[in-house]
C-alpha cells in the first residue's frame, strides 16, 4: 500500500501527459465532422457533427485522396524494404567484419546524422534534375535508402550476436549469405521489427522532398496533397482535419500491432555500445 502511494505522484503525471497528448487528437476526430466555419465559432464545438461525409467527398474531389493515398503507400513500402535491407546489411557488416577503416567509415555514418536534411536539397535536386528523375517515384526512395540511423540501429543489434554461432555456422559448410539470412536475421527479429516501423513512419510522413520533386497530382502523396488544401485566402481546416486523420490511422494500426517489437528493438540496440 505504501508502495502505492509512493508512486502516485508518477501516476498521476502520466495521467496527466496521457491527456494533454491525446486532446489534440480528439479535437482532429471532432473537427473532422464540421463545417470550417464551426471550427471558428465561440463556444468550440465538442461533439462530432454531421459533415463526415461531406468533408470526406470534397476531399477526394479537390486531392484524390484515394490515389493519393495508394501512391503514399507505395513508395513507403517500397522504400522501408530496400533501405531496411541496406540498414541491417550495413550494420551487420560494420558490427562483425573486421577491416582496415572500419572505425572510420561508422564515424562518417554518425556525422551524416548531423548534417541537416534541409542543407543536402539543393544538391539533391540538380543531381535529379541532371538524371532526369524529377517528377518520379524513385527520386523519393534511392537517394535516401541508406539511413545512417537505421544503420547505426542495426550495428548496436548486431554487437549483441554471439561470433560462435557465425563459427559455427561456417564451419557446418553455411556462407555467408545463408548464414546471415538462416541465422543472424532470426534473432534480430525484434530490432529489425523497430526500423521497419522508423522507416516506414519516416517516409509516409515525408514533406519537403516530395514537395520538391513531385509535379503532378496524380503522383502526390498524402502531406503534399494535404498542403494544396492551403490557399492564400481561404484554408480548408475540416478537409485538413479529415485528411490528417485518415493518414495518422494506418500509422496507429501499424505501432499497435508491432509496439512490443519496436520497444523491444530500441532498447535492445541501445544497451551495447
Amino acid at each position: 500500500m505504501n508502495r502505492v502511494i509512493g508512486r502516485f505522484p508518477v501516476y498521476a503525471l502520466l495521467a496527466v501527459g496521457g491527456v494533454i497528448s491525446i486532446v489534440p487528437f480528439l479535437w482532429m476526430i471532432t473537427a473532422s465532422t464540421h463545417k470550417t466555419s464551426d471550427l471558428f465559432a465561440t463556444p468550440l464545438p465538442v461533439l462530432p457533427g454531421g459533415e463526415l461525409l461531406a468533408n470526406l467527398l470534397r476531399l477526394q474531389q479537390e486531392t484524390g485522396f484515394a490515389q493519393v493515398m495508394l501512391n503514399s503507400l507505395g513508395i513507403a513500402i517500397a522504400y522501408t524494404v530496400f533501405s531496411s535491407l541496406v540498414s541491417v546489411m550495413c550494420g551487420y557488416g560494420l558490427a562483425k567484419f573486421r577491416f582496415r577503416g572500419r572505425g572510420v567509415l561508422l564515424g562518417l555514418v554518425l556525422v551524416t546524422m548531423m548534417i541537416p536534411t534541409q542543407v543536402l536539397l539543393v544538391p539533391l535536386f540538380q543531381m535529379m534534375a541532371s538524371i532526369g528523375w524529377i517528377d518520379s517515384y524513385q527520386a523519393l526512395i534511392l537517394p535516401f535508402l541508406a539511413n545512417a540511423f537505421g544503420i547505426f540501429l542495426m550495428r548496436q543489434a548486431f554487437l549483441d550476436f554471439p561470433d560462435t554461432l557465425l563459427e559455427a555456422a561456417r564451419i557446418d559448410g553455411a556462407g555467408e549469405f545463408r548464414t546471415f539470412y538462416r541465422i543472424v536475421i532470426p534473432v534480430a527479429r525484434p530490432q529489425i521489427a523497430a526500423l521497419i516501423i522508423y522507416t516506414f513512419v519516416s517516409q509516409w510522413n515525408a514533406f519537403i522532398w516530395p514537395l520538391l520533386m513531385l509535379n503532378s497530382p496524380d503522383k502526390y502523396t498524402i502531406p503534399v496533397a494535404l498542403n494544396t488544401m492551403i490557399g492564400l485566402t481561404h484554408v480548408d481546416y475540416s478537409g485538413l482535419m479529415l485528411g490528417s486523420l485518415l493518414a495518422t490511422l494506418p500509422l496507429m494500426l501499424l505501432f499497435a500491432i508491432f509496439q512490443r517489437q519496436f520497444i523491444s528493438g530500441l532498447l535492445g540496440g541501445a544497451v551495447k555500445g
